[in-house]
């Protein structure tokens, strides 16, 4: 039987705004249909729990959140959805800084500005590995393989992403015939086996004390995480420090600011700089505020 429970919803949110933030939404085990007011993500087993599908509907300032079966670990799911959405990140200061700026004074008059995430920070760096070197027709193909063949399945029939474990249980073969990962393929095996055995502490992320140049070389240490993987994935800690330029950010940023000329990355840069510890998530609403017009 499928159980519900309701969450508060902070005064300066918006749903859509949140959820819609970026492409994390249109990847398994998320579902979402644009300009809706739900989303479903799929939980992965942990403990004694097995995979729990969770249906979040906005109701004005709380959420109704339904799930496929009575999870023994409540707090867990509960803690889940307050992390996918960011509902305690504090932008307080970043909305002060915007408060009447030319470009972005949008961005607190919507309450935006919170990115979604998935609710482990191992999902999310296999996710954003998949978004390097390659198109988002690519990067969907991958991550629907992932969960498809290696998800646990819930009970409504959705699967979850996989768990580190049933990751390491491949082999290097298996992610380039059936994941189609190319050249991440033996990353995603090695980066499996450390997480699985405990030798790697990705979660630890997320709270950890050092310096975001420090942890971001932390970050880099992983095979297939660069300067751009890794200040993505900083934005999703929380860290906004880097730019996490690609070829989507940097186009926009020459169209919008530079008369559609290329430029060096330095310019953009020097653009972002005024935003401090926020400038990463400052270029993101900034190219991102067509999204929502």
């Amino acid at each position: 039987m499928s159980f519900q429970f309701e969450l508060k919803l902070p005064k300066q949110f918006s749903f859509r705004h949140t959820v819609e933030s970026h492409g994390w939404y249109d990847l398994p085990p998320f579902e979402h249909v644009d300009d809706s007011t739900a989303f479903r993500y799929v939980f992965a087993p942990q403990g004694s729990d097995s995979a729990i599908s969770a249906l979040v509907e906005a109701k004005r300032s709380k959420l109704n959140v339904t799930l496929s079966q009575k999870p023994r670990d409540l707090e867990r799911i509960s803690s889940g959805i307050r992390h996918i959405l960011r509902l305690d990140d504090d932008l307080s200061s970043f909305y002060e800084m915007l408060d009447g700026h030319e470009r972005l004074s949008w961005v607190p008059n919507v309450k935006a500005g919170r990115m979604l995430r998935s609710s482990n920070v191992w999902e999310d760096l296999i996710k954003t590995i998949c978004t390097t070197n390659c198109s988002w027709a690519l990067t969907k193909k991958m991550v629907f393989n992932l969960v498809e063949h290696l998800g646990e399945t819930a009970k409504d029939g959705r699967k979850a992403f996989p768990t580190a474990q049933a990751m390491a249980s491949q082999t290097e073969g298996f992610y380039r015939d059936k994941i189609r990962a190319g050249y991440r393929s033996p990353y995603f095996l090695e980066l499996a086996e450390r997480v699985a055995s405990g030798e790697l502490d990705v979660e630890a992320w997320l709270h950890s004390d050092l310096l975001t140049p420090e942890l971001k070389k932390q970050l880099k240490s992983v095979k297939g995480v660069g300067d751009y993987a890794a200040e993505n994935l900083l934005k999703l800690l929380g860290r906004y420090d880097g730019l996490a330029l690609d070829s989507w950010l940097r186009g926009g940023f020459y169209k919008t600011h530079n008369n559609g000329r290329a430029c060096k990355d330095k310019k953009i840069e020097r653009h972002y700089s005024k935003f401090g510890e926020w400038k990463g998530l400052a270029i993101w609403c900034d190219m991102t505020e067509k999204w929502f017009s």
